[in-house]
């Protein structure tokens, strides 16, 4: 009983301290193909087999009440503890190539997700790269300006220089 609570308690740390959760079901995955997912996203998420009654108790005391009909056949959570975008996407290309593993839903910043809009979350882009379109739109601007304000003092020196040659001609 007491590996039971440890379990719960566990669980629902991980509920609580993750960005997002997805629910997934692997019937018929081998244990090579989990290790495969589990190292594919690795870098953002934590890849986890559960016990369905466990993982509906802690999913409950973390105030997810989300997954109770989806806690079904054999299960497995990513908790996402960085970008839940490449993980959304990591689990869809896995999924399109092994398709025994099922996305079931998800958990999102307090909000449940269907299984579809796990995949809507896979079709955008990466929190790198809309950092990287933000910086280019901040950078744009920046770049006009200084041109802009170059511009009129190379002009102003060239008038300058203009004005000198022509009075030293006519001394």
């Amino acid at each position: 009983m007491a590996n039971k609570e440890a379990t719960v308690a566990e669980l629902t740390d991980l509920f609580r301290n993750s960005n997002a959760v997805v629910l997934t079901e692997y019937r018929g995955l081998t244990v090579a193909q989990l290790k495969q997912l589990r190292g594919n996203i690795r870098e953002h998420a934590s890849y986890a087999v559960v016990k369905n009654t466990l993982t509906k108790i802690a999913a409950n005391e973390a105030g997810i009440t989300s997954f109770d009909d989806e806690l079904a056949g054999p299960s497995a959570i990513a908790f996402v503890h960085g970008d839940t975008v490449t993980v959304a996407k990591a689990l869809r290309d896995f999924s399109k190539a092994n398709p025994l593993l099922v996305v079931k839903g998800g958990y999102f910043d307090g909000a449940p997700l269907s299984a579809e809009e796990v995949g809507k979350l896979a079709d955008l882009e990466s929190r790198e790269v809309l950092l990287a379109k933000l910086a280019g739109l901040f950078k744009a601007p920046l770049f006009g300006a200084a041109y802009l304000f170059q511009a009129p003092l190379s002009k102003a020196v060239r008038t300058v220089d203009a004005l000198r040659e022509k009075q030293e001609s006519a001394s």
